[in-house]
This record gives C-alpha cells, structure tokens and sequence, in this order.
C-alpha cells in the first residue's frame, strides 16, 4: 500500500482523523440504489469506478447493496489507536465494510469485528455503551471541516492536503514539501 511505503521511505507518522461521510445515514443503512439516485450517478459505473481503484491498489473490494453509518467504527477507531495492537482495527473495518458489506452500524457487528482483531470485546462494547470517544471523533470532524476536507481519504501533511486515492507519487510530493526526511 502507499501509506506503507511512503512510511518506509520518509520520516513520517501517520494518524487517522475521521469525516463525517454522510453522517445522515440510519444504522440500519440506505440502499446504495437509493444514495447513487439522489446524485444522479450510475451505480454500477461507480462500482467498476471503486473497483478499478482498488484493484490498482491491491486492495480486495466486493460489491455492496447498502451504505451504513460509520460513527460508532470511528469511535472504536479512536480507542483503537490507544490500545496495543490496535492498528489491525481500521483495516478489519475496511475490510468488514468494502469487502464483505457488512453493517458496521450495528454495534455486536462492530463487537464481533474486533474480537476477530485481536482486541477486546468487553473493551469494545464498553466503548460503544459509554460512547467514551464521542468528544474525540467530534474533535476529528472538527479539524476535518476546519481543513477543508470534502471527501476521503484525504491526505493532509504540513498545509497541504491532496484528495481521493492518489498516486504513490503524489503523496510522496506531498510529505517532501511538508519537510519529511528520506530514510537512508
């Protein structure tokens, strides 16, 4: 992947901040037939769109019927980054929403996704009933809307951000004028 490369090229820390994408969206989820109508977009011309990309980047992708609201997955998001082993999280969550099109709305969804990363289910329920991350992620949409984020991923270093999946290339322009050193 880039982020790992451009990692293992330059003196970078990476650290996700979250976005309201379509925070309107019911936990049960809206039908992604639905989403594409009200924007005028051809479904399956925006599905092969997204599975070019991936495929670009080595990056499994299955097809989707609903979309569903990633508030709660960005609160353990959150928490995730605070416990060891934690990282595994966020791409058991791309993978559980893009891949297999599960619900990461729905809280023992959410449970049963990070047992299967390692990391505590009691943890993570506890998180979800006390919604200790709440202040956290309206933190992150805060900076997001602060940085002029439209859209994910957005990748922001120094002040520059560029967005949407953006060649290796790019990114690596982008950390360089933010002042990132090249590891020998």
């Amino acid at each position: 992947m880039r982020i790992e490369k451009l990692k293992g090229a330059f003196d970078v820390e990476t650290k996700f901040v979250h976005f309201p994408l379509h925070p309107e969206t019911p936990a049960e989820g809206s039908l992604l037939a639905d989403f594409y109508a009200a924007r005028g977009v051809d479904p399956e011309a925006a599905y092969r769109r997204m599975k070019a990309l991936m495929d670009g980047e080595g990056l499994p992708y299955g097809r989707r019927t609903h979309t569903y609201n990633s508030r709660l997955a960005q609160e353990l998001g959150k928490w995730a980054d605070t416990v060891a082993g934690g990282e595994k999280l966020h791409d058991a969550f791309f993978r559980a929403y893009f891949v297999e099109a599960r619900n990461i709305g729905d809280p023992e969804v959410l449970i049963d996704i990070t047992g299967a990363a390692g990391l505590s289910r009691d943890d993570a329920r506890a998180v979800i009933e006390s919604r200790s991350f709440k202040d956290a992620v309206d933190a992150d949409w805060a900076k997001s809307y602060a940085y002029g984020v439209t859209g994910v991923p957005t990748f922001v270093a120094g002040r520059r951000g560029v967005v949407g999946a953006q060649p290796y290339e790019v990114l690596a322009e982008l950390v360089e004028k933010a002042g990132a050193r090249r590891r020998s």
